[in-house]
């Protein structure tokens, strides 16, 4: 097919809306610590608002925010809606939209007087640890604490000129038997992170991919020290 005259690529900018949601606690002294709940890959920001409440307690607000490209997924009861945070096609494009989406939420927080920008954590599962561990490398003057649960780790981590390493408090947690990572993977991230981060602690569970009751106990321990 002749393509003589054929432009690709070119791009129109749009307005996209991007939904989050947020725990205030009932009498809870302000400002207060920040805990952003980002969910994994085909979940969504009620899913990671549960498990956010299920170990913050009374004590942080909580911002669960939620990916922009949603997709059908299957489950038992049928097909439901799911939403993933980025792709291969342009990832760097999804990257800054959860940096400006995180740092939008923290500012618009901070506005209403609710947080404390000192005590800003947040907490990734699966497909958003690597985003928040990006988040993180990025802005390290940011987070006072970062949580990964069964996820990676920023394939750029030693080629981004744009990293810094942080000295946030950050808790890395796997499983043994995880369905989409190997352990010679895990055992590479940890590693790595170990090797840029002083405040770095990491533990193995037996686990598939999920967040088990004992990770649960071991984050809220870990939280109630903020």
């Amino acid at each position: 097919m002749d393509e003589k005259g054929l432009k690709k690529d070119l791009t129109a900018r749009a307005e996209l809306e991007l939904y989050y949601d947020v725990y205030v606690p009932e009498g809870l002294a302000k400002p207060a610590p920040l805990l952003i709940a980002v969910h994994g890959y085909g979940a969504h920001k009620r899913y990671m608002m549960s498990e956010a409440r299920a170990v913050a307690g009374e004590k942080y607000v909580i911002a669960s925010i939620e990916a922009p490209h949603p997709h059908y997924r299957p489950t038992a009861e049928g097909y439901r809606i799911g939403y993933g945070w980025l792709s291969d096609q342009r990832p760097e494009q999804h990257i800054r939209l959860h940096h400006k989406f995180v740092l939008d939420v923290i500012e618009a927080l901070d506005s209403e007087g609710l947080i404390d920008r000192g005590r800003v954590l947040i907490y990734g599962f699966s497909q958003a640890c690597a985003l928040n561990f990006r988040f993180a490398f990025t802005y390290p003057e940011i987070l006072r604490g970062v949580i990964g649960v069964c996820g990676g780790i920023p394939g750029d981590i030693d080629t981004n000129e744009n990293y810094r390493p942080f000295s946030a408090e950050t808790l890395y947690l796997y499983g043994n038997d995880d369905e989409f990572y190997t352990q010679e993977q895990f055992a590479g991230y940890d590693a790595k992170l170990r090797s840029l981060l002083p405040n770095y602690t990491s533990k193995q569970y037996t686990a598939k991919h999920e967040i088990t009751d004992e990770m649960r106990a071991d984050i809220r321990k870990v939280l109630l020290e903020f």
